[in-house]
């Protein structure tokens, strides 16, 4: 049993080692994905080129109270972030069915994706290691499909306030 313990926390510690050379950065193209939204219909993230501002927010499980608390965030400041033209998409590990029930339960404004193979989570490097979970983060990706922000240390409750915040700051920046 310890011998096990010892592998396990060695994995643990090596995992970041075990990802891919290049990290993802402020400046990078977003790595373009299609998921099943909470209704089963496709979502490409190709489809939102030149559409607006894309905010893809990665979250460990629907239902459980951190995740309940962003996504309400989310949910009452959608129309300020839908007035900075931007959509906002949560992206978890769970299925079709799970996301539709959370959807329906909070009255969410806004699209969740379903990617319970979790292809789309380690494309974003948003994996926790030897978990079938997706790290709290949130993705800022302008109308080019550029990541413009990676935010990995996530207020459940602020992080609507602070992405409508930020959106903000980037439009104007980009008007100078």
């Amino acid at each position: 049993m310890k011998t096990l313990l010892r592998l396990l926390f060695c994995l643990v510690l090596s995992a970041p080692l075990l990802t891919s050379a290049e990290e993802l950065k402020v400046g990078d193209p977003a790595p373009l994905f299609t998921l099943k939204n909470q209704d089963g219909v496709d979502f490409s993230l190709s489809d939102r080129k030149a559409k607006g501002w894309t905010v893809l927010y990665f979250y460990p499980k629907s239902g459980t109270p951190g995740c309940t608390k962003e996504a309400c965030a989310f949910r009452d400041a959608i129309n300020k972030i839908k007035a900075l033209d931007a959509e906002v998409y949560g992206i978890s590990s769970d299925s079709v069915a799970d996301q539709k029930a959370f959807h329906t339960e909070h009255k969410l404004g806004f699209d969740l994706l379903a990617d319970s193979e979790m292809r789309v989570i380690q494309e974003y490097e948003a994996k926790i290691p030897l978990l079938g979970m997706a790290k709290r983060w949130t993705f800022i990706i302008d109308p080019e499909l550029k990541i413009r922000s990676i935010e990995k240390d996530v207020d459940p409750a602020m992080e609507a306030a602070r992405i409508a915040d930020e959106l903000l700051g980037f439009q104007h920046a980009d008007k100078k």
